[in-house]
């Protein structure tokens, strides 16, 4: 594999944004063949570990009709030294004749950037970035795509995102962490895809971006930070949205800081028209229940934790979580 230092081979422009001086780094699959339908596919860079560098913005160069959705991986190690490999998160076991099969990140995993459905670019807040590189444990920036469809043999893809980083130290280090599902939807139903988690750090973070994910049977998704005082639960709202609009990241609703002790929760809500049951799956035939949350922290690191994942229905519900929740809210929660 032919890893790309990050700070040589910048092929873009020079610009200004407040007052650091900002490069951009052209992120594009080397002219992949999508081969099959519902394929995903990985390629890497490997950041220089000489220095520091924040990325503060992300420009997507990709359209609905061509990828599904792309992700952006930090990773400590990238799942193969592979330049280009066939890595569907639930189908890591299985074989493809043109592609070697890994996961996105072998080892260190984090989403830094998500897109879908025609997404806009995302700039960051002043002052804030994703440090990456020398100090950092991402080491590796791993882009993966999602393509729903096979492509004819002569056509190949550069999808992929123009990313924005900067030298310029930078106090507020930018962090994702991901809400998400796994379980099932019954046919003919309306159902409630929960998650929960106690943030156990001793930090404090400021939410500044979400992001939605569902396929074609969300109708809303929001997210919450859960306050659990003596007087009962203060649910603040981070953001809702429907998951059918363009899946960009949008401001939160609420920019009041997270501590330790508080929980993180999401709900997507799925209405399942079919006759039959719908599971959370890597293909646009199942399902996915994600909530992306953004966040920056002052004179610190991000949150260890990156993911929280519940089982989902029909095991797992906010009623039934170990936090106890009261004032849950019902209604708030599964409406626009």
């Amino acid at each position: 594999m032919n890893y790309l230092g990050f700070p040589i081979l910048v092929c873009a422009y020079l610009t200004s944004v407040s007052t650091h001086e900002v490069d951009t780094y052209d992120f594009l699959m080397p002219n992949v063949w999508p081969h099959r339908d519902e394929l995903y596919l990985c390629s890497p860079i490997r950041i220089s570990p000489r220095n520091n560098y924040y990325i503060v913005g992300f420009q997507p160069n990709a359209t609905m009709h061509t990828a599904h959705h792309m992700l952006l991986y930090g990773c400590s190690e990238p799942g193969t030294d592979d330049p280009v490999w066939s890595c569907g998160e639930m189908q890591s076991n299985e074989v493809d004749d043109q592609y070697n099969t890994a996961s996105p990140c072998r080892e260190g995993s984090q989403i830094v950037y998500a897109w879908a459905r025609d997404a806009p670019s995302l700039e960051l807040p002043k002052d804030v970035g994703f440090l990456i590189g020398k100090d950092s444990s991402i080491k590796y920036l791993v882009l993966q795509i999602h393509y729903m469809h096979k492509f004819p043999e002569n056509k190949r893809d550069n999808s992929g995102v123009f990313i924005k980083y900067t030298k310029e130290p930078m106090r507020r280090q930018a962090g994702v962490i991901l809400l998400g599902t796994g379980g099932a939807i019954p046919p003919n139903k309306v159902e409630h895809m929960e998650t929960a988690c106690t943030m156990r750090e001793d930090k404090v973070i400021h939410p500044f971006a979400f992001r939605t994910h569902t396929h074609a049977l969300g109708t809303a998704v929001s997210g919450y930070a859960v306050r659990q005082e003596p007087s009962g639960d203060v649910w603040q709202l981070i953001g809702k949205k429907n998951p059918q609009l363009p899946q960009m990241f949008y401001p939160v609703a609420d920019t009041t800081p997270v501590r330790q002790g508080d929980v993180l929760a999401a709900r997507c809500t799925m209405n399942n028209t079919n006759s039959f049951t719908v599971k959370i799956g890597a293909t646009n035939k199942d399902e996915m229940c994600n909530f992306y949350l953004m966040y920056w922290v002052e004179n610190s690191s991000p949150l260890d934790q990156k993911y929280c994942f519940s089982a989902g229905p029909p095991y797992y519900y906010w009623s039934r979580a170990p936090q106890n929740f009261n004032r849950i809210p019902d209604l708030e929660a599964s409406t626009l």
